[in-house]
Parts: C-alpha cells; sequence; structure tokens
C-alpha cells in the first residue's frame, strides 16, 4: 500500500513539474490546522515528513496572518505557534491581520505565481483549491501525509494551454507571412541568378565549340603553299679549285705538247 502510494505523489509531483514549471527544493506553504496536526500526531521533524511525501527537499512556510491566527486561539494551540514560528515566512502585505484562509488565498492568486504547495486541513479551502490551475495540495491523515492527485479542472486547463500553444496568434501569423515573402523574394532572386549563370556558361560552351570547329575546319581544308626558288644541291656541285693549280696545269699541259711536237720534228 506504501508503495501503491508513493508512486501516485511521484506522478503528480511530475504532473506538476512538467505542466506548471515546479522545481526543487519545494515550496510549502502551511497555515494553522496543517501545523496543528503535525504535532498532533507527532509527524516530526516536518521537513522530512513532506520531503519523504514528495520524494524532494523541502522549505516550508507560513504568513504572519497564520501566526496572528494561531495567536488569537489561545494557550490551547501555543505550542502551534512555537512550532509556526521557526517557519519561512511568506510575504502576504497585509496591514491588518486576515484570516488564513484569505491570506493564503491572496498569496496563490489566480495562478500561484510562486509555485507553492498548499498544505492545509480545512476540506473547503482544498476544494476550493482545486479549481485553481497549478496548485498541489497536501494534507494529513493520521500519521501519514498524502498530495492530492491533479482535479479534473487542472487537467482540462493544462489540455486548453496545449491546444493554445499548437495555434498560432495573430502576431505569429503576421511575422510568418512576413518570412514567407521574404523566402519567396530570396528563391526568385536566386532562380534568376543561377538562370544567369546558366546562361552565360551556355554562351561561353557554344563560343568554345565555335573555335574548335574553325580550327577543325582549316585543319581538314587542303592548304597550298607558294613555291619559292631554291639554291643549287650542294652536293652535287663541284667545289672550286684554286687558281694556282689552274696555271700550273696549263703549263704543264703546255710543256707536254712543246716536247711531243718536238720529238715528232725530230723523227
Amino acid at each position: 500500500m506504501r508503495v501503491k502510494k508513493q508512486k501516485r505523489h511521484r506522478k503528480a509531483v511530475r504532473f506538476y513539474a512538467a505542466c506548471f514549471g515546479f522545481r526543487e527544493p519545494f515550496k510549502v506553504l502551511c497555515d494553522g490546522t496543517f501545523v496543528h496536526h503535525l504535532l498532533l500526531n507527532k509527524i516530526t521533524p516536518a521537513d522530512t515528513a513532506l520531503a519523504n511525501a514528495l520524494g524532494a527537499p523541502v522549505k516550508i512556510f507560513t504568513t504572519r496572518c497564520v501566526l496572528g491566527e494561531l495567536r488569537s486561539l489561545g494557550d490551547s494551540y501555543a505550542e502551534s505557534l512555537n512550532a509556526a514560528r521557526n517557519l519561512l515566512t511568506a510575504r502576504c502585505d497585509h496591514e491588518k491581520r486576515k484570516s488564513a484562509v484569505s491570506c493564503i488565498t491572496d498569496i496563490i492568486g489566480e495562478n500561484n505565481s510562486e509555485h507553492f504547495f498548499v498544505a492545509t486541513q480545512d476540506a473547503e479551502l482544498r476544494k476550493k483549491f482545486q479549481k485553481v490551475p497549478g496548485v498541489p495540495l497536501i494534507y494529513g491523515l493520521r500519521n501519514a501525509l498524502f498530495l492530492e492527485q491533479p482535479s479534473a479542472f487542472q487537467h482540462q486547463f493544462v489540455r486548453s494551454v496545449e491546444e493554445d500553444r499548437s495555434h498560432m496568434t495573430d502576431l505569429e501569423y503576421k511575422l510568418l507571412n512576413v518570412k514567407k515573402k521574404n523566402v519567396a523574394f530570396e528563391e526568385a532572386k536566386d532562380s534568376s541568378d543561377a538562370n544567369e549563370d546558366k546562361n552565360d556558361g551556355t554562351f561561353t560552351v557554344q563560343a568554345i565549340q565555335t573555335n574548335f570547329r574553325k580550327k577543325r575546319d582549316l585543319k581538314d581544308t587542303v592548304q597550298f603553299k607558294r613555291k619559292r626558288a631554291k639554291g643549287p644541291n650542294p652536293l652535287s656541285c663541284k667545289k672550286k679549285k684554286p687558281r694556282e693549280n689552274t696555271n700550273n696545269a696549263a703549263s704543264v699541259k703546255v710543256g707536254f705538247i712543246s716536247e711531243f711536237l718536238t720529238c715528232i720534228l725530230c723523227l
């Protein structure tokens, strides 16, 4: 039975932490009835008992109005008054003392912005806070402490908030339209730039192909070369003889002829 109770408490704590932003250490706001119940049933120390119930460290608070109410109840609540004085005091800003119910109601407000766990034995007060979003309720039963499960109102509130988050506000809708226009403009600009780059690339390729075709046509056509006068083949030309050698040969030839004639005459 104790294990099931702890599981229910852990589940409720996770609900309030996930949906309403409760963080450790948890703050517990106590009224006089809850402090008196702790003392009667000897649930001490109170911070340890609450920490075990919530599964996390806690800070226990009360208010000046609660202390004033306990003081007005007389000697029968003197011990409870002394115990409440040892707790932290939450600021209530009431110049004149109010009842504990009114004081705690003012501190919790419409949405429990301070994220208090409310610990009370007042059934009417717990029933009232069940219709306030994000107010976890703690009460004592004999020598055990219990954390009430989130009410149907709180579950419905969380669902409605989630639905509202899924829908855009007018400002978000306008910002989305502006963003869509900017994206469309950027895409159109990018596409035009891409087309220009593509055209430039096409023109470049066409120019290269044209130049290549011209060069290929020039290579394929027969090119006639103009004939030019060439010099004599050096291998077929005779070498020039020196003049001295020519004169010697002529003189030898003349001498030979003269001797030949002389021989003929002698015969």
